[in-house]
C-alpha cells in the first residue's frame, strides 16, 4: 500500500522518515561525487556530506551556487532521477539528521528526540531553484544505498538495499511511495502436441480441452508468467484438423489454453507452416485477440520484422524471444520472411541475433530466449543446442527454455567469463502428445524466479517438477505430477 502521509506540513518540508537511532550506524557509507540532472542545466556536488547545486542555464548562475543542504543535515547519498514520472527530474537526498520530524511535528508529539534518524529528501528543480516537493512518511527500514533503476516513465523506480543486503523497489504514485513486489514466478511447459486420439477425444466429449490442465491448474493460477508450447498451428475449418506429419489443431485446443489462463505461447516451432501461411496467421490471430503473448509467428500482414514482445510484472520487464531451428522443409513465403522467428543458418553469422538481443535488453530488465532445437529423442543436447546456448550465454540472455526433443534434458546454471549467469533448460519435453515411446512420457514443469537483488534483477530459485502424459481406457489423455526414476 502506499505509504501514508506523517502530516501535510511533513511532505511540504520534503523529509520521510526512514529509521530511527541514537546514533548514525557504523554500515553508513559517505559518498562523495558530481553528476548532474537529465537536462545537464543543474550540477550537483555532494561533498564532505553537504550537497551544493549550480544551475548552468543561466549566465548569471554559471559561478555560483543557487542551492545547498542544510548545515544540520549530513548528506549520504545525491541521486537526480524522474521519481514522479513528469518528465522532469527530482533532486533526492538519502540523508541523517538529528530529530524524527521534519520543521514541524505532529499536534500529539510534545518534543521531538535528540537523537540521528534517516531521511529521505525529495526537491524540484524549478527555473533555477531548489524547493521541496511533497513526499509520503515513514518507510520501516535501514537504508544502505538508494538507486534509481534507469528505466523511462512509467516504469521509474527506487531500489533501496538494505545493510545485509536484501532489496526492495519502490515506486512514485499520487500518494508518495509504494513497495513493489520484486519476486516473479515464472512456469513454462513443454510441448502440447494434439495428435489424433487427443483431439478425437475432445471433441467426442463436448468439445472443451480444459481437461488437458486440470492438473496443472493450481501451478498455472500461482504464477505470475505461465507459458506453454503450442507446437502445432490452430484452425477453426474441420477440414484443415489433421494429425502428423501436417498438423492442423482444433481451435478448442488453444481456447483451452486462453481458459486456463496462460499468459504466453511459443509457437515458432518446425510444424508452424503445417497448415501454410493461414494456419500462422489464425493461430497469431486467435492468441491476439484473447490477449496472450503470441512468440515466434507473424500474421501475413505483420511484414515488419517484431524480433521479441516485452511483458511486464511488478514493474518489471521481460523482453522474450522465440526461435525454432526449422519448418521441417516448407518455406517460408518469401513476401512474409518474418512469419516464422528462425534460427540463423549454420553458416550465417550470429550479429543480427545478438544485435537484437543487445536492443532488447536495452529495453528491459531480463531477457527470456524459448528456444525450439536439439535432436528429436535425444536425452542430451546436441552441437546446435551447445552452440546457441554459448551465444546466448555471451550476450548477455537470462534464461533458455528449450523445446522440441520431446524428451526431458538437463538444465543448469551457467556463468560467462564476465560473471553474468543464465539459466538453460535444453528440453523440458512433452505436455501432452500420444506419442507411444516411454521417454516420450515423461515431461516437466521449468520453474523459476526472479528477484531483485544488489546485482539488479536476476533468477533466484529454479527447478523442473516432473510430469507425465496418463492415458486412460476411455482415451483422455492429462498431465499428471510424477516423481519417476530413470527406469521408468
Amino acid at each position: 500500500m502506499a505509504l501514508a502521509a506523517v502530516s501535510a506540513v511533513v511532505f511540504v518540508s520534503g523529509v520521510i522518515w526512514l529509521c530511527f537511532r541514537p546514533g548514525i550506524p557504523d554500515w553508513v557509507k559517505w559518498e562523495e561525487g558530481v553528476s548532474a540532472d537529465a537536462t545537464g542545466q543543474y550540477e550537483i556536488v555532494l561533498h564532505g556530506k553537504t550537497v551544493r547545486v549550480t544551475y548552468l542555464a543561466d549566465v548569471k548562475y554559471d559561478t555560483g551556487v543557487i542551492w545547498t543542504s542544510r548545515q544540520e543535515v549530513k548528506v549520504q547519498k545525491a541521486l537526480s532521477c524522474d521519481i514522479d514520472n513528469d518528465g522532469v527530474d527530482e533532486l533526492v537526498l538519502l540523508c541523517w539528521k538529528k530529530g524524527r520530524y521534519g520543521e514541524h511535528k505532529p499536534f500529539w508529539v510534545e518534543a521531538d528526540e535528540d537523537t540521528w534518524s534517516q531521511h529521505l529528501f525529495v526537491y524540484e528543480y524549478n527555473a533555477g531553484k531548489i524547493s521541496p516537493k511533497w513526499m509520503s512518511s515513514y518507510l520501516g527500514q535501514d537504508i544502505a544505498d538508494v538507486t534509481s533503476n534507469n528505466k523511462a516513465a512509467p516504469d521509474m523506480c527506487l531500489w533501496f538495499r538494505s545493510p545485509d543486503d536484501e532489496m526492495s523497489s519502490w515506486k512514485w504514485d499520487s500518494w508518495g511511495f509504494t513497495r513493489l513486489d520484486t519476486e516473479i514466478t515464472f512456469v513454462a511447459f513443454g510441448d502440447l502436441l494434439a495428435h489424433e486420439p487427443i483431439y478425437r477425444y475432445g471433441m467426442q466429449h463436448g468439445g472443451s480441452f480444459d481437461y488437458l490442465f486440470e492438473n496443472v491448474q493450481d501451478i498455472i493460477d500461482s504464477s505470475d508468467v505461465a507459458i506453454i508450447n503450442q507446437e502445432t498451428p490452430l484452425t477453426d475449418d474441420p477440414s484443415m484438423v489433421s494429425d502428423y506429419p501436417r498438423f492442423g489443431t482444433p481451435v478448442n485446443v488453444g481456447q483451452a489454453v486462453v481458459d486456463a489462463g496462460f499468459d504466453v505461447v511459443t509457437c515458432a516451432t518446425n510444424h508452424a507452416l503445417d497448415r501454410g501461411a493461414e494456419g500462422v496467421t489464425f493461430t497469431k490471430r486467435f492468441f491476439d485477440s484473447n490477449r496472450v503473448t503470441c512468440l515466434g509467428i507473424q500474421a501475413v500482414d505483420e511484414k515488419e520484422e517484431q524480433p521479441y514482445a516485452v511483458i511486464q510484472r511488478n514493474g518489471v520487464r521481460f523482453a522474450l524471444f522465440n526461435f525454432t531451428y526449422g519448418t521441417n522443409g516448407i518455406r517460408i513465403p518469401d513476401e512474409n520472411p518474418n512469419m516464422v522467428h528462425l534460427f540463423p543458418e549454420e553458416e550465417a553469422p550470429a550479429e543480427k541475433l545478438q544485435d537484437r538481443i543487445a536492443q532488447a535488453k536495452s529495453e528491459a530488465d531480463m531477457v527470456i530466449v524459448f528456444a525450439h532445437w536439439g535432436t528429436e529423442y535425444a536425452q542430451e543436447p546436441d552441437d546446435f543446442q551447445q552452440r546457441w546456448t554459448q551465444v546466448f550465454l555471451e550476450s548477455g540472455v537470462d534464461v533458455v527454455v528449450g523445446t522440441h526433443p520431446h524428451v526431458l534434458q538437463p538444465y543448469e546454471l551457467l556463468t560467462a567469463d564476465d560473471g553474468h549467469q543464465m539459466l538453460v533448460y535444453y528440453s523440458i519435453g512433452n505436455f501432452i502428445s500420444a506419442q507411444p515411446e516411454k521417454r516420450c512420457v515423461k515431461g516437466g514443469m521449468a520453474e523459476f524466479t526472479v528477484s531483485l537483488t544488489p546485482q539488479g534483477y536476476q533468477v533466484t530459485e529454479y527447478r523442473l517438477t516432473p510430469l507425465a502424459i496418463e492415458w486412460s481406457q476411455g482415451g483422455k489423455y492429462v498431465a499428471v505430477y510424477n516423481e519417476f526414476n530413470d527406469s521408468q
